[in-house]
């Protein structure tokens, strides 16, 4: 007996210890498959014989899905069902990579990434894992580390997965995903704990599906439109579709007890600057990205473009993450010196002067880069100062709702960020051409400039009187701030529910 008592405890002293490292796995690898969507945009469109603006539902579909599944998996990671709900993503994005490695179709490579953006939502119920089964004095640096750990892995994905198409070929990518996260299901199975004391919590499926069907055809009638014809009944009737479905999961969300999310938070003047910021910008990062990505990559012979190969497209989003990295480093100071109420219209106006000037100025490579890292820097500064409204703003009670509600919102503007980028594209792509004019380059770039000065003048006019907080709660709004600014270039966020989030009452 006692023999059995001593196994026993060793087989928890060891799932213990590897517990962060096997979360932190699980983080890398998913920011890493993420990533699999943009370089790859105009190998498979060639490959595929398909337009550039049908290719871009690589990257649509995985955000699609991940906008989808962030909030619902949030909810049930909050149970006790987080061992489920880590294998269970981990298997769709499995599945998801395995399929896309043997598709011999370009819908079926569509439904893997669309199986694999179930991951996107993974990043939070790692946090929630490593707050409910690490000591106090671990969990915080643990969620720091792991917030970490995704943004680098994203850095590291995008040249990562040029390598390995450019050698061997796009299916090959794929194949070296499937393989990473099948091995990291194997250590998942055997570490993850099989029990949370959680409370197990109701959960609000009419309104998760209300959900999905709005954000699904939001992003359908922005990829779609444009061949259908923005008047026609089919885009006439999906609009007044989704109105009502939005308008009818509102109400729900209002009325029900226990929400997916909570909106009532909009009514606080700091947290609708945050939420309205977060999503326009979340449009305008993904109006410039893949756009960029893939002008770099359109061959020479067209009359623009650089015949970049997989590899130096890849090396393209880099600076993306080094630029937020940098700005992560320069947020206390910033804040010190002119305080939060200028950090997100100084970000936006920086997003926007990058954007504007790859639209106007695109006859080297080296532009390409230089406008990647000054949007890291729009994007770092932005998207840290975000959710220091809302952390200020709304009580300890209230604090993880209002963040969801914010995080949802930013999951939304990545999908239809990337799906406008495809209507823009489609709209200036000829009749029995694959590759759009320049001009819709030009556009997209223009277009997302002037939403990131459209944030600037909002998220200045919006807020109204800032709140505060005392020293100590404001050094763990800073240190949410430097890791938020560090994802934010990778396209990837923070849980709303942090351990280390401990905000004292609003002083006016």
């Amino acid at each position: 007996m006692m023999g059995a008592e001593a196994t026993t405890a060793d087989i928890q002293s060891w799932r213990q210890r590897g517990l962060l490292p096997t979360l932190i796995m699980v983080a890398a690898l998913v920011a890493i498959v993420s990533s699999l969507g943009a370089p790859l945009i105009p190998t498979i469109a060639r490959a595929d014989h398909i337009s550039l603006s049908t290719a871009q539902w690589l990257l649509t579909a995985a955000l699609l899905t991940g906008a989808v599944a962030t909030p619902i998996m949030g909810r049930l990671a909050d149970g006790p069902r987080q061992r489920q709900v880590v294998i269970f993503a981990l298997t769709a994005v499995l599945a998801g990579c395995v399929l896309a490695a043997v598709a011999d179709s370009f819908t079926i490579i569509v439904i893997g990434r669309g199986l694999q953006g179930v991951g996107l939502g993974l990043l939070p119920v790692t946090m929630a894992i490593a707050r409910g089964h690490l000591p106090n004095e671990r969990s915080g640096r643990a969620i720091a580390t792991l917030s970490v750990t995704a943004a680098v892995g994203v850095g590291l994905g995008y040249p990562l997965t040029g390598v390995i198409t450019q050698v061997f070929n796009f299916h090959a990518a794929f194949w070296f995903g499937a393989i990473m996260v099948g091995a990291a299901l194997i250590v998942v199975v055997a570490v993850l704990p099989r029990n949370t004391d959680a409370p197990s919590r109701s959960f609000d499926t009419l309104g998760s599906y209300a959900l999905s069907a709005v954000v699904i055809g939001v992003s359908v009638l922005l990829s779609e439109g444009g061949g259908w014809g923005w008047t026609s009944p089919l885009a006439l009737g999906t609009i007044v579709a989704c109105i009502i479905v939005l308008a009818i999961w509102v109400r729900h969300e209002l009325s029900t007890a226990d929400p997916l999310i909570d909106v009532r938070q909009v009514r606080n003047r700091s947290v609708l600057t945050a939420d309205v910021s977060g999503f326009i910008m979340s449009v305008a990062m993904y109006l410039f990205l893949p756009v960029t990505v893939e002008f770099v990559q359109i061959p020479a012979s067209a009359g623009y473009g650089f015949t970049a190969s997989i590899v130096i497209s890849s090396l393209v989003l880099v600076p993306l993450s080094a630029g937020s990295f940098l700005a992560s480093r320069c947020l206390t100071l910033y804040d010190r010196r002119f305080g939060v109420r200028s950090m997100i219209p100084f970000g936006a106006i920086i997003f926007a002067l990058a954007a504007g000037f790859f639209a106007v100025e695109h006859r080297a490579l080296w532009e390409a880069f230089v406008a990647m890292g000054f949007a890291g820097l729009g994007v770092g500064f932005t998207f840290a100062a975000m959710p220091g409204f809302i952390v200020r703003a709304v009580p300890p009670s209230e604090t993880g709702s209002a963040m969801g509600f914010y995080q949802v919102l930013r999951s939304i503007g990545l999908s239809v960020g990337s799906a406008f980028s495809a209507a823009v594209l489609t709209a200036y792509t000829h009749a029995g051409h694959s590759l759009p004019t320049e001009q819709g380059f030009g556009i997209a770039l223009y277009i997302s400039s002037a939403l990131c000065l459209l944030t600037a003048v909002l998220s200045y006019v919006l807020p109204g009187k800032t709140p505060t907080r005392s020293a100590q709660d404001q050094g763990d709004v800073d240190e949410f701030m430097e890791e938020e600014a560090e994802l934010a270039g990778g396209g990837v966020m923070l849980s709303a529910d942090r351990p280390s989030y401990r905000p004292a009452e609003v002083t006016e």
